[in-house]
């Protein structure tokens, strides 16, 4: 299925090993992972971590879900399945792959609501999107940026992204909405960190010697910037206690941290070769995801964005005019993408009660994928 700007492989929990060793195996062989010419070419995966991605459905225990969701990104070249974070773009298929499989009633027509526990990161999520006869709803006219069709639009809440109750870890990790971290090789540098959605890392774009216009072209094939990137990323990993050294953070934390660069609002050609004028963005972003830059935004990356925005002192907040509490719009290479949040300060203490983002979903095959059977 595609999701947002991202596409994976979906599966019921029934339908896999529950071992967990053997389940990764059988699903980093569907995927055609690990590959060291990087290209999946014995898989179904698309050699890139928009396409890298994999989905394990369950009919929920829980009294407030309908769905548990597992996502997990699926490394290229490693042995490596990562299970620490959300897809963001993932999740807008969710709800429709949990009707289609029966696991959630529906209206025949109308607005369906699927309640999703979020089992990487313990958040709940309800998406909203329209059936058409009994079936999720797919043709419509919501254009995502990064995507060259128009779907039917999937509304997504994500309830308390910054702070899910199950989780226990603070939104920001060091208790500090900025700290300077001590990059081996580079030197002093200043991030906001934080849980919001997924963990994430905020620079701003000239740490890097950026200005927050680029296209993964002008990035991905730049071995030295990547290098810098990745270190500034595990560092921070480390800071977050989230990895216990660089070398974990690089072989076994690939999906999360994610580190994303920021900007003014600056006017750029995106990918599909569109003017996104600077009036119409509060902010230029740009994030990394498994080591390259991403072809427009990670559903989470555009969450964890919008949350900072709206805490007063955080990097993101410092390029704004002011702190924003409703809704963002942000430059991505692929176009623009919003988010809407609804933030509360109770004291010293800030809170996002929730943040909503729109995406499109649609299935692209059903069928079965063969795997050798020394794998199974």
């Amino acid at each position: 299925m595609r999701g947002g700007t991202s596409k994976g492989l979906f599966f019921l929990k029934e339908w896999l090993p529950e071992d967990p060793v053997a389940r990764d195996r059988l699903l980093l062989r569907a995927m055609g992972s690990p590959d060291p010419f990087a290209t999946q070419i014995d898989g179904m995966g698309g050699a890139t971590s928009s396409t890298s991605k994999v989905v394990i459905i369950s009919r929920s225990q829980r009294a407030d879900s309908d769905v548990d969701y597992l996502f997990g990104q699926v490394a290229i070249n490693q042995p490596t399945v990562d299970w620490s974070g959300n897809c963001g773009n993932l999740t807008a298929a969710v709800g429709p792959f949990a009707v289609s499989q029966g696991l959630v009633h529906a209206p025949e027509n109308g607005m369906a609501e699927v309640r999703i526990w979020q089992a990487n990161i313990h958040a709940r999520i309800i998406s909203h999107f329209p059936m058409r006869d009994g079936i999720p709803q797919e043709e419509g006219d919501f254009q995502l940026d990064g995507i060259p069709f128009p779907g039917a639009e999937i509304v997504i809440d994500y309830l308390d992204p910054c702070g899910a109750s199950d989780s226990n870890q603070p939104v920001f990790p060091t208790g500090n909405v900025i700290d300077n971290i001590d990059v081996p090789g580079i030197g002093p540098v200043s991030v906001t960190m934080m849980n919001a959605a997924n963990p994430a890392v905020f620079i701003h774009a000239s740490t890097l010697g950026l200005s927050g216009t680029e296209l993964p072209v002008e990035i991905n094939g730049n071995q030295s910037l990547l290098a810098q990137a990745e270190l500034i990323r595990a560092t921070a990993a480390v800071r977050m206690g989230l990895a216990k050294d660089l070398e974990d953070a690089s072989r076994n934390r690939l999906h999360t941290p994610k580190l994303i660069y920021l900007a003014k609002p600056t006017g750029y050609l995106s990918t599909g070769g569109v003017c996104v004028e600077a009036e119409t963005l509060d902010v230029n972003a740009r994030i990394f995801s498994m080591g390259k830059l991403h072809h427009a935004m990670t559903g989470t990356g555009a969450i964890g964005i919008a949350a900072a925005a709206a805490i007063p002192g955080t990097l993101v907040q410092q390029l704004l005019s002011e702190p924003r509490g409703q809704q963002l719009t942000m430059g991505h290479p692929a176009g623009r993408v919003q988010v809407g949040v609804k933030a509360e300060n109770s004291g010293s203490q800030w809170r996002i009660v929730k943040a909503t983002m729109s995406r499109t979903a649609r299935r692209i095959m059903v069928g079965e994928v063969f795997v050798p059977n020394d794998v199974v």
